[in-house]
């Protein structure tokens, strides 16, 4: 009966880890939600808020970042002893060089996407007529909505439960689990492409998971989840998975299909053109050579044991990981 709940290393199960932080997160969102409505209820009975759309989908998302990250480091403590590095979101050793490297390919990845769209002819743009200064602040604006959005999704389906399966040797499982919810998280958008919509959307999971995976670490994967993001809806202006998020973007875009290549109405991540080029980049990521992990985060995340002081110190003084996942 005892094997049941707990493995080899005394510790609880991967399994029921998961299922316990699931259950951690649930509290923490239903609480939360509570006390945001009460907020924004007080709120918008005293005063008038400027761009209520704009501050209330930054709200939502930084609260949704809180959550995940409360519940993962809070699942990672009391569950598995671990600290908060083992979450991937400390300043580590090369951790701008993986931001960089993952904002990089997050715009050219989404510009090949555009590309093969806008080669068959599905895709043209014209330069936007707003004011320099609207397209700016529209620029700015954008660009810190999306790097909290992508945080917080990242934070929730690339934390603490694949980093947990992936200590218990169970990364591909973990990775296919989330690439189903990430997938089915998004079809409630608007103007959703039955199956593609889907498809190409559990597909940046699995290419989002691969960039974890290599880092160990979400700076990667945020930075290919934020520049994919405000390069589509600020560069390009087209439909952020079925949303349009950005109120002065630099060019306009006109699609005249074919749907299938281009995604119509949700944007081209509804077309087959976006699977195309989340295939190749998924490949690069996971072949390239330009990122691996420091041996800590490595170790951190790849072992069911927890860390201790000894371990941390010793990594710090250069001995190689062990890579068992």
């Amino acid at each position: 009966m005892r094997k049941i709940f707990i493995n080899d290393y005394d510790r609880l199960r991967s399994g029921w880890r998961l299922l316990i932080y699931i259950a951690v997160l649930f509290v923490f969102s239903l609480f939360l939600t509570i006390l945001l409505r009460g907020l924004f209820a007080l709120l918008i009975g005293t005063r008038s808020i400027p761009h209520p759309e704009f501050v209330s989908e930054a709200v939502s998302r930084i609260g949704l970042l809180i959550v995940a990250l409360g519940a993962g480091y809070l699942c990672a403590r009391v569950l598995e002893e671990l600290p908060w590095k083992s979450l991937g979101l400390t300043f580590h050793r090369g951790w701008l060089r993986d931001f960089v490297i993952g904002s990089a390919v997050g715009v050219i990845s989404l510009a090949v996407a555009v590309g093969i769209a806008a080669l068959a002819g599905g895709l043209k743009f014209s330069v936007s007529e707003a004011a320099v200064t609207s397209t700016t602040r529209s620029l700015l604006g954008s660009a810190m909505l999306f790097i909290v959005a992508a945080l917080a999704e990242e934070a929730l389906f690339r934390g603490y439960g694949l980093q947990t399966m992936a200590r218990a040797g169970l990364a591909l499982v973990g990775v296919l689990l989330t690439l189903l919810l990430f997938g089915l998280a998004h079809q409630e958008n608007p103007n959703v492409v039955p199956l593609v919509s889907f498809t190409n959307t559990a597909l940046a999971g699995l290419w989002l998971a691969v960039a974890y995976l290599r880092t160990r670490s979400l700076w990667l994967p945020l930075g290919v989840h934020w520049s994919w993001n405000w390069a589509l809806g600020w560069f390009f202006g087209l439909p952020v998975s079925g949303m349009h998020l950005v109120s002065n973007p630099l060019l306009k875009a006109n699609d005249a299909g074919p749907f299938w290549l281009t995604g119509g109405s949700y944007g081209i991540e509804g077309g087959v053109a976006c699977t195309i080029s989340l295939t190749l980049f998924t490949i690069f990521l996971w072949r390239t050579r330009w990122v691996s992990p420091t041996p800590e985060l490595k170790k951190l995340t790849s072992e069911e044991n927890p860390a201790t002081p000894s371990t941390v110190l010793n990594d710090f003084n250069g001995r190689p990981a062990d890579d068992h996942a």
